[in-house]
């Protein structure tokens, strides 16, 4: 309340200091009175308003600095930035992964899915061939206990991708290679074992009951009279290892069969350029200050340019009116000065009547009124 009743007061008091200085040098008629009167007027406004003038141009200052450095700092990143590459290629074995790869041609494609086949067609095989082993044995049913056949079902596909997994581990090339072919033998060995123990017992498992029981005699000495309770369970055995070992193995073998043909024509890997990453991060961040420091001394630059044209409004306004007072009263001095000498004038043509009336003794009575008038 006190405030917006004091600052209407404080203008009218400036507005009456203003207009008497400019009046009182109007009136003293000094030569240099345009340069005193810019001078107050400059003192004037400074007074009320040169903390704001001043406050303005050292933000102006302070932002030009800022705008500078940072100006400075992101033509250097640019600079870094320019030198980088945006991907580089990634390391493959210990090597740039820059070689560009082949094309796929129709006779990869097809290994390639045919192998895909073999790894479901044997995943699918052991499954089904354990859930019948387990099925067979009584151990675990589906109907009593699922969750712990569906485990023992996923045996054969976990174990293959474990063994594909220490492939995997390996960087060594000599060292994959005979690792594959380790699995590879593996399984071809398993194969065999898993083909002649079935076949050992193949005769006995055809037979008919009927055709079985027609072969038997007192005295039998058939081959398959020799096969006891533990032979059978010895070969029952050796046929589900070598058939888990075989799944495993040539799934897994199928499986690095499929990752090399793939690693054959693969497109070439590239990565982002983690130096590159940082620098364009640290552009973007740059950029963003140098944007509001920008609005800052746009700001700031505003605000003294303003107050600056407010500075030289307000001194024009004090010389036209020193001038306006000034030529007033240069016409007044001028007005009174030709009253005077038109006073003066016809003052000096009565005496000059009065001096010629005189001398020529004329008893007019006029002349006797312009002398007594004149007197």
């Amino acid at each position: 309340m006190n405030q917006s009743s004091s600052a209407p007061s404080e203008t009218a008091i400036a507005s009456a200091i203003n207009l008497e200085f400019v009046r009182n040098i109007a009136e003293t008629g000094e030569r240099d009175g345009v340069e005193a009167v810019t001078e107050f007027h400059r003192s004037l406004f400074l007074h009320q308003h040169g903390r704001d003038l001043e406050r303005h141009r050292q933000q102006r200052k302070l932002s030009e600095d800022r705008l500078a450095d940072l100006e400075r700092r992101l033509d250097q990143v640019r600079a870094r930035l320019a030198d980088e590459d945006e991907h580089v290629p990634v390391l493959e074995n210990g090597t740039p992964d820059t070689q560009p790869s082949a094309p796929w041609n129709l006779w990869d494609r097809t290994m390639f899915w045919l192998a895909a086949i073999g790894v479901v067609g044997l995943l699918v095989f052991g499954v089904f061939n354990i859930s019948f082993n387990l099925l067979e044995s009584g151990i675990i049913t589906f109907t009593e206990h699922p969750v712990r056949a569906y485990f023992w079902a996923a045996l054969l596909p976990v174990g293959a991708l474990a063994v594909k997994v220490g492939w995997d581990l390996l960087e060594n090339r000599r060292c994959r290679m005979i690792y594959l072919w380790t699995c590879l033998t593996i399984g071809l060995v398993s194969v065999v074992a898993w083909v002649a123990a079935y076949a050992s017992v193949y005769p006995a498992l055809s037979m008919s009951t009927a055709e079985r029981i027609a072969s038997l005699t007192v005295t039998d000495a058939s081959p398959g009279a020799s096969l006891t309770a533990g032979g059978v369970k010895t070969i029952d055995m050796i046929i589900v290892i070598a058939q888990g070992l075989a799944e495993i193995c040539l799934s897994a073998a199928l499986g690095i069969y499929m990752t090399q043909l793939y690693g054959r024509h693969r497109p070439v890997s590239l990565a982002r350029n983690p130096v590159y990453k940082q620098l364009d991060g640290e552009r973007r961040r740059l950029e963003e200050q140098v944007t509001r420091e920008r609005l800052a001394l746009a700001e700031a630059r505003g605000g003294e340019s303003r107050l600056e044209n407010q500075l030289s409004a307000f001194v024009a306004y004090a010389r036209s009116l020193f001038q306006k007072e000034a030529g007033l009263r240069r016409d007044r001095g001028q007005q009174k000065r030709q009253l005077l000498d038109r006073i003066a004038a016809q003052l000096k043509a009565r005496l000059d009547d009065a001096d010629r009336g005189e001398d020529d003794h004329e008893p007019n009575g006029e002349t006797d009124r312009l002398a007594l008038n004149a007197r």
